[in-house]
């Protein structure tokens, strides 16, 4: 059994960041809010949510009042409250963009659920309007703040495994609710590419720090499914990167679940299995020194999201996943879809810089600083 992570002690609520969370689904209830109760620089404030029962009655759960919480109507109410310095989005894909427009709009910081919208376009725009108010946007990707993804990283960037050549991940569960939102593409923009295959995707990016060249897919909408009259079932593609190295990830929403990724250099390679789990993440690294499972402190991924932003709005500084790294993988994902839709191989804009959809401040991991 993991371990779970020592409660910190937290700074006050007059030096910590009040988050409003908007959307109170299954994540919020069951990570999120957890998550920012144990948080050292960050604290639950506000919720909004459609329906004001349930707002009321997670409320009272989590030491709030019914004034803390917001219908979607009332949104706009939060300027109001200095308390709420950031708004955390989790609905569905379509309504991010809208959210996050409108969070900027009463001058709010924000964190959004990945994907960061429905395509490289809108994702821009949301970009854009957060820029232009003056407000941080940060990109939900959990797995970028993680002591295990960050080894990883490491051991690929620093040589140890030499060359690297092949990268392979699977990502993959059954979904079988047909009524799930994730299988409508109006709010969900597609199937498990934008759901989990996004991890692959963006970890691969994360570990060699660099983006792909080109990508080529296929994907599988099987009749007679009712879950899959709109999206895909599943998406397999390759993507090239610089020096030859070839990705090969797979994500499926009918398959046993799976998250893999595997790292193959001429002198050593990365395996995490399972790669992308809220917890129980496991690594395991073979070099010319050996092969070894590096062990880290407990830590929960959605409390280190949250001490991450506030930290950067308290510093003023860019999120190591701004909103830019939201759009590259949209780039990319929108490139799959015409590859899968074309039958082609489609070539990417280069980019030369390293991490180039990245921030300034790197997250600390857990047990740096202590």
């Amino acid at each position: 059994m993991p371990l779970k992570p020592e409660i910190p002690k937290p700074e006050s609520e007059v030096k910590r960041v009040g988050y409003a969370i908007v959307g109170l689904g299954k994540l919020s209830a069951e990570e999120l809010i957890p998550a920012a109760r144990t948080s050292e620089h960050a604290y639950v404030a506000a919720l909004v949510t459609s329906e004001e029962d349930k707002g009321e009655a997670f409320a009272r759960a989590f030491d709030l009042t019914e004034n803390d919480v917001y219908t979607y109507d009332e949104f706009e109410k939060l300027a109001e409250r200095d308390d709420v310095e950031a708004v955390y989005i989790v609905l569905p894909n379509s309504m991010h963009r809208e959210y996050v427009e409108r969070a900027a709009k009463i001058g709010k910081h924000v964190l959004c659920e990945k994907p960061l919208s429905l395509n490289a376009e809108d994702a821009q725009a949301m970009v854009d309007a957060c820029r232009e108010a003056d407000v941080l946007l940060m990109t939900a990707y959990r797995c970028q703040y993680t002591p295990e993804h960050w080894a990883a990283r490491d051991a690929v960037q620093s040589g140890k495994l030499g060359t690297i050549r092949v990268i392979d991940s699977i990502h993959a569960h059954v979904e079988d609710d047909p009524e799930a939102w994730r299988l409508k593409m109006a709010l969900a923009g597609g199937g498990p590419l934008p759901d989990i295959g996004l991890y692959s995707l963006n970890i691969i990016r994360f570990v060699l720090g660099e983006e792909p060249q080109w990508v080529f897919a296929d994907l599988h909408q099987p009749e007679g499914d009712e879950r899959f009259g709109e999206v895909e079932e599943r998406v397999s593609w390759t993507m090239g990167f610089s020096g030859g190295v070839v990705a090969h990830c797979l994500t499926s929403y009918a398959a046993q679940s799976t998250s893999t990724l595997r790292v193959l250099g001429e002198k050593g390679s990365v395996l995490m299995d399972p790669a992308f789990d809220y917890q129980g993440l496991k690594l395991t690294i073979e070099d010319s020194e050996g092969k070894f499972q590096p062990s880290f402190p407990a830590y929960d991924q959605f409390g280190n999201e949250f001490d991450h932003f506030a930290q950067c709005i308290r510093e003023g500084k860019t999120p190591w996943t701004p909103g830019e790294e939201g759009v590259a993988d949209h780039v990319v994902m929108d490139a799959i879809y015409e590859s899968a839709r074309t039958g082609k191989r489609v070539e990417l804009k280069p980019v030369k810089k390293k991490d180039a959809s990245r921030g300034e401040k790197k997250p600390e991991m857990p047990g740096e600083g202590a």
